[in-house]
């Protein structure tokens, strides 16, 4: 995480919470990710849970699956111990994403929504490569996203969309563009790698372990 993150700040997510239902074509975003989901899934990682709505919506579609919650911000992690009280499919644990991720077991879906694009490219990259060594072989990475556009003025055309001023931009964001995720992904020795849907700079970007960890 960078000095300028936050995240940290109640009020900051809180207020992310308050407009996520407003955010253009979200719902959409969230359906992509859903069509994707691998209904055999039996071990789910969500990465930035939030409030746990993808979670939710995900083991919705895999009722038999379990899953695995991570945060850092207290305000999300109480939200998500909320919504997940009394099921005892799910684990919420307390992790920040700027660090390796814990010794959690393996999962056959990893996913993760508006989330990783808060981290420095360096430890996106290195975090991608900690969800290959977890997945399970055929295992799934769906990462909602936001990313960067191609050129500072469809940059400002979407904060425009979002009704934002350009001065008032999250200082939290690193952006980076859709090819390059797409490339580390197949370096890193997924299969299948694609954006499977895309709208301004919000996208699904996805792929399949095709091995085990050694590759």
């Amino acid at each position: 995480m960078t000095a300028s993150n936050l995240w940290p700040d109640a009020r900051h997510a809180q207020a992310y919470l308050d407009k996520r239902a407003s955010i253009p074509q979200h719902e959409a975003g969230m359906q992509a990710l859903l069509e994707w989901v691998p209904t055999t899934a039996r071990r789910v990682l969500d990465l930035g849970t939030g409030d746990g709505l993808v979670l939710a919506e995900v083991l919705d579609r895999c009722p038999s699956a379990s899953g695995v919650a991570v945060d850092f911000s207290e305000l999300m992690l109480d939200a998500a111990r909320a919504r997940f009280a009394g099921d005892g499919r799910v684990e919420v644990v307390t992790h920040d994403l700027a660090e390796p991720l814990p010794e959690l077991g393996g999962f056959d879906l990893v996913a993760s929504a508006f989330a990783i694009h808060h981290l420095d490219h360096e430890r996106k990259r290195a975090l991608y490569g900690e969800v290959a060594d977890r997945l399970t072989p055929g295992g799934v990475f769906l990462n909602l996203e936001h990313v960067a556009s191609p050129t500072d003025a469809l940059h400002a055309g979407f904060l425009a969309v979002l009704g934002i001023d350009p001065v008032d931009d999250d200082p939290s964001n690193q952006l980076l563009g859709v090819e390059t995720q797409l490339r580390w992904l197949r370096e890193l020795g997924f299969g299948d790698v694609d954006c499977h849907w895309k709208w301004r700079e919000l996208a699904l970007l996805a792929g399949v372990r095709v091995g085990g960890p050694e590759g």
